[in-house]
């Protein structure tokens, strides 16, 4: 059974943070609407649902992965 744990993104350093966004921005299948955005409006849109809390970075410590979900699926993870 997965162990996830949510990791505030205030206890990442700067670099670490944007890396992960960056990843997170070029993943096949992300979608961010109608017109294509560049990979620096991606991070910034994904950090702004970070910092508001609509989105949570969650990490998986039986598999050693993280993900950024929306708040309500990731409290249902936390909660099971």
């Amino acid at each position: 059974m997965a162990e996830f744990v949510r990791v505030p993104p205030q206890r990442l350093q700067g670099e670490v943070l944007q890396a992960l966004l960056e990843e997170f921005a070029s993943r096949d299948g992300t979608d961010y609407g109608e017109r294509e955005h560049t990979l620096a409006e991606k991070v910034a849109q994904l950090r702004g649902l970070l910092f508001s809390g609509e989105l949570q970075l969650l990490y998986d410590a039986d598999s050693e992965q993280w993900d950024l979900l929306p708040r309500e699926q990731a409290e249902q993870l936390l909660d099971s």
